[in-house]
């Protein structure tokens, strides 16, 4: 709770200061004076002790009825509590009540990345489930909805390659048209690694930031379109694209489907350019990852939301106030009211 500024004319008057909710709202610079505070009412009734031995009597006969106990006698402590209401304040003071108030500004230039994804008919293997293509939309989807002010686009091939959804901060419009995606998208059957990425690095190259990547998903090697995924990789590299490579599904005999005559399971030969792959995530300053199951795929995705990061500059404004002020004039009215209270009988003929 923060209160109005002390320094306010009257302000300090109000008796909100003294509220739990509002002392228990303070950081304290020097939290163990205020350990001192019970200790004050202890040593003013040690004093009475030791006074009330010291103190000369006289002897008085009175008869009983005649020692009656009258309410006024308590004020001859009043005095006392009021120095020990004045000592309290002024430990209060010392202890140094503060507020502070933080404000936090997160900024971010934001990297713009195109995601490449195969659509080729091997993608519809089941080595990953429920199969290749769904597998890598699933991680393609978490990792969009993970990110922080970065455009995002995507980039879909098979024998020919386009741009599906340009670059963009709209990532619900990005989840749609990634769930869009589906086998048999792009008729022309093939893998056109070459053309896929020189589709990437034509969105990617008029990009005003100064961060830009290129993550390309594929299961298979280049069999199609008229440009070399080395050329391509070198066009992106003078550019100032990092390309990050991965590859899907495992190598050799995949289970294809189940011929309904015979119930037997059909198998295909698959094979992943893996040198290829890695030559083209040299060529553009990345890497490259190999994802055989669902679990390393989904781990390959949150390397790179790691890696393709651009730093978070924070701003931290902290304003600091001190309350202390508040409580030394309360003291001072206090120390005041007890020197009033001693110069009147309530510490002289009353006192025992």
């Amino acid at each position: 709770m923060l209160l109005p500024s002390p320094d306010l004319p009257l302000d300090w008057l109000r008796p909100a200061w003294f509220s739990p909710a509002t002392l228990a709202g303070f950081e304290w610079t020097h939290r163990s004076l205020l350990y001192f505070i019970p200790a004050l009412p202890l040593l003013f009734v040690l004093r009475w002790l030791l006074a009330l031995r010291s103190r000369p009597r006289l002897e008085l006969a009175f008869f009983p009825d005649q020692l009656r106990w009258h309410w006024s006698g308590l004020l001859r402590f009043l005095p006392d509590a009021v120095l020990t209401g004045a000592m309290t304040l002024i430990l209060v003071a010392l202890a140094r009540p503060q507020q502070t108030s933080q404000l936090v500004e997160q900024t971010s230039a934001g990297i713009d990345i195109l995601l490449v994804l195969d659509t080729s008919a091997s993608m519809q293997l089941a080595d990953l489930q429920p199969n290749r293509l769904e597998a890598a939309k699933q991680v393609a989807r978490d990792f969009i909805r993970g990110r922080f002010h970065d455009r995002i686009g995507l980039v879909v091939f098979a024998g020919e390659a386009y741009s599906l959804c340009p670059l963009t901060t709209d990532y619900d419009l990005l989840v749609r048209q990634l769930e869009s995606i589906h086998l048999g998208l792009i008729p022309a059957d093939g893998t056109a690694i070459g053309s896929a990425l020189g589709v990437a690095v034509n969105r990617l190259r008029e990009s005003p930031t100064t961060s830009r990547v290129c993550i390309l998903l594929s299961d298979g090697e280049n069999t199609a379109g008229q440009l070399a995924p080395e050329t391509a990789a070198r066009l992106a590299h003078s550019f100032g694209i990092r390309l990050y490579t991965i590859g899907i599904g495992a190598d050799g005999p995949v289970a294809f489907d189940t011929d309904s005559a015979t119930g037997q399971t059909r198998y295909v030969d698959t094979r992943l350019d893996e040198t290829t792959m890695r030559q083209l995530a040299q060529l553009a300053n990345g890497r490259f990852f190999r994802a055989s199951t669902g679990e390393a795929l989904t781990a390959v995705f949150q390397e790179l939301n790691r890696l393709a990061r651009a730093p978070i500059r924070q701003t931290r404004f902290r304003d600091t106030r001190d309350f202390y002020p508040i409580y030394l004039r309360w003291a001072f009215v206090w120390f005041l009211g007890w020197l009033a209270l001693k110069t009147t009988f309530l510490t002289s003929a009353l006192e025992d």
